[in-house]
């Protein structure tokens, strides 16, 4: 960001009102006194569903939203906003949306549109009487961003766009200050305002001149460029627009372009006038044409930030915090503990975050016949690597790493990592399963001095672990840990059973049993991979909202008081002819397992089971499903490669094209936390809750 000219204050503010909005985020009015404009003003922010979970290290990124003449902060909230929010949500960044003008008793006006209260045309007015209170340019290029980073953690990386004055706003304030904002784009911008009458106006009674103005105007500005500030600059403009002649002028604009090292993309559409049904017709292009932008400098930013001095401890023990589950069905106990540097083959990671998954509950509940005790439980973690020990090549220190339960050697020896058909690397398997490292000892102790079990080649319930290479895949740094961590094991292992295990074609019908984060996540993937008909299935019908968002088509609760069949004849009878052609168990009962296979399509139907049953449960059906065509089958980790596979997913989301963040429900901060998401996760409110240390 750049210096500010001078120091602002932060306002006091009022919040005047607060609505939530379809996708799950909110719509708030916000007043405040402005030390800019020396009135009382009021601004709209939009912020998403996520911004209650970000990481608290973080701000979301904002859009700035800069109305026309004669607007207000909420006439593009309730002609637009219905589009804009939606889309700001997809993108999980926040808007803006300022008013346009100071306004209240005592601010100068004009008997017209064009001039005064709803006219602020974002300039600081040098002339009287407007000079006092039309500070327009600061108010929305130093004190409304630091009033809404400082007040509600929104916009350390922000953009800017605008309709018609708010374009021209959006516009020059882009391009007089570049460094501050991620993107710019505008709809019916006033493109050259020295030489239309709304401009000459403006300027003669702000500036003293319309001369005063050329530094305010957008292809005078953009004339004197000779180099790129942004990589786009996005216009839309309707063709058959009132003003487009007279007073927008966007060819003058594209003309100066032409002759500038700046790309602008410039889209006239047919039949589209100047008012809000053009703009709600292209906001959702803007929102994403913003979204990618500000995502991206967010993440950047988070690279560039990103560094530890690992050198006071490389080579030394480390004492940290960690939860130790002494014993089946008891709370984990906070304790001090001792890991030691890695070995051979091995990496030490400072753990960032941590998810917890259902897996680390059915260990700490005595469900899984490998559970060992005292361990450290928790497999879904963001990390940066803190040592490495002799012969590790593929990571070094500073390297942000996700661990993988399910480990990739990628030895050319290793037939199952050399094979397509399966991710089952068994380098490791042995010693994983009993608690220790590959060379069979620990790297855990407590106080006392004595081992503590090592858990799933993870343990990520402690500020430090030791990991194999092998189980270490090395993301992008511009990816936050507390959001990388829900690769590690649930969204991956949903994503994948559609992806890999049965390679969901396009059309096809599928049925989900269980709506947790697996469940949620195979519908997400079933919907990018073009199923057409999508059937959630649960017990908890509060669930349906989200798994519709996602892309259910059909939901169906699934309790023995709501149906009065079992529920494979209702899908395989009732939703459908033959039933779906894949279906997937989320849910590890082993009943709902062959409720699943019979609800699978005759002939060619697929079954895939994600859930983990309890020790001693097995699965069971007549002969008769599978002879007549149906094929039941498993997956582990969603057939991903680990180490190969789990950075690309990271690279697809942050190119927007795998969100995730809707999963993060709770959040938490501190080691110490880990019980309090224990009991979120047991409330069946919880998808995932992330504990950051």
């Amino acid at each position: 960001r750049s210096k500010r000219s001078q120091p602002i204050t932060m306002s006091k503010y009022e919040i005047v009102s607060t609505t939530k909005v379809a996708g799950g985020g909110t719509y708030q009015r916000v007043k405040h006194e402005s030390t800019s404009t020396k009135t009382s003003m009021t601004f709209g922010l939009f912020l998403p569903s996520t911004h209650a979970t970000k990481p608290v290290s973080e701000t979301t990124p904002a859009l700035f939203w800069l109305s026309g003449l004669t607007c207000d902060d909420t006439n593009f909230a309730m002609k637009a906003g219905p589009a804009a929010f939606a889309a700001a949500e997809e993108q999980s960044i926040a808007l803006v949306l300022p008013d346009t003008s100071p306004r209240g008793e005592g601010v100068p006006n004009e008997d017209s549109y064009d001039m005064g209260i709803g006219a602020g045309f974002y300039v600081d007015a040098t002339e009287e009487p407007y000079a006092a209170n039309y500070k327009m340019y600061t108010y929305v290029t130093e004190e409304l961003p630091k009033l809404v980073e400082d007040a509600f953690q929104v916009g350390t990386v922000k953009s800017i766009a605008g309709h018609s004055m708010g374009g021209h706003g959006a516009l020059t304030i882009a391009m007089k200050d570049p460094r501050s904002w991620a993107a710019v784009s505008a709809l019916s911008p006033i493109c050259n305002p020295t030489q239309v009458p709304w401009g000459e106006k403006a300027f003669s009674a702000y500036l003293g001149s319309v001369g005063a103005g050329m530094e305010h105007d957008a292809t005078e500005l953009l004339k004197s460029l000779d180099l790129s500030l942004f990589d786009d600059i996005l216009i839309d403009q309707g063709e058959d627009d009132e003003f487009l002649k007279d007073q927008l002028k966007p060819e003058a604009l594209l003309a100066a372009a032409k002759d500038s090292a700046q790309k602008v993309t410039v889209n006239m559409r047919p039949g589209y006038d100047h008012s809000y049904y053009f703009v709600s017709a292209f906001i959702k292009d803007h929102v994403a044409f913003h979204g990618e932008r500000l995502n991206k400098a967010q993440g950047m930013l988070r690279a560039s930030s990103s560094s530890y001095d690992f050198s006071e401890t490389t080579g030394k023990p480390i004492k940290c915090k960690a939860m130790v589950a002494r014993a089946p069905k008891e709370p984990l106990t906070e304790e001090e503990i001792t890991v030691d540097p890695p070995k051979e083959g091995e990496v030490r990671v400072k753990v960032i975050a941590n998810a917890l998954c259902h897996t680390d509950i059915y260990t700490l509940d005595g469900q899984d016949p490998e559970g060992l005790f005292p361990c450290i439980l928790g497999h879904e973690a963001g990390c940066v690597v803190e040592s490495v020990g002799p012969g590790v090549t593929s990571v070094k220190p500073g390297d942000h790493v996700i661990p993988c339960y399910t480990p990739q050697c990628s030895q050319t020896s290793c037939i199952f990592c050399m094979s397509p058909r399966t991710n089952l690397c068994p380098e490791i398997r042995g010693t994983q399963g009993q608690g220790v490292m590959p060379d069979g000892t620990i790297r855990l102790h407590d106080k006392d001095g004595n081992d503590i079990y090592h858990f799933m080649g993870c343990s990520t319930m402690s500020e430090y672990t030791v990991l194999a290479e092998i189980s270490c895949a090395k993301i992008s740094k511009e990816m936050a840990l507390e959001k990388a961590c829900l690769f590690g094991c649930g969204v991956s292992t949903g994503l994948g059973a559609v992806w890999n295990t049965c390679n969901v074609e396009p059309d096809s019908s599928v049925a989900v049993f269980g709506l947790g984060a697996v469940g949620l996540a195979v519908i997400q993937g079933a919907k990018m991979a073009g199923a057409s008909k999508i059937i959630a299935i649960d017990i908890n019908p509060e669930k349906f909202e989200m798994a519709k968002k996602l892309g259910a088509t059909d939901c169906v609760n699934s309790s023995p008081d709501k149906i009065d069949k079992p529920i494979q004849q209702i899908i395989a009878g009732e939703l459908t002819d033959w039933g779906v052609d894949y279906s997937f168990d989320c849910t590890g009962n082993v009943k709902v397992m062959r409720a699943a296979l019979e609800s699978a399509h005759r002939g060619w139907g697929e079954s895939c089971v994600i859930g983990v049953a309890a020790s001693g449960h097995e699965i069971s059906t007549r002969p008769f499903q599978l002879v007549t065509g149906r094929v039941w089958k498993g997956t582990a980790f969603g057939g991903f490669k680990s180490r190969r596979d789990v950075p690309i997913l990271v690279e697809r989301h942050l190119k927007g094209e795998l969100p995730i963040d809707h999963f993060i429900t709770h959040t938490f901060e501190g080691v110490d936390k880990t019980n309090d998401a224990v009991h979120a996760l047991h409330s069946g409110e919880c998808l995932r809750a992330v504990v950051k240390y």
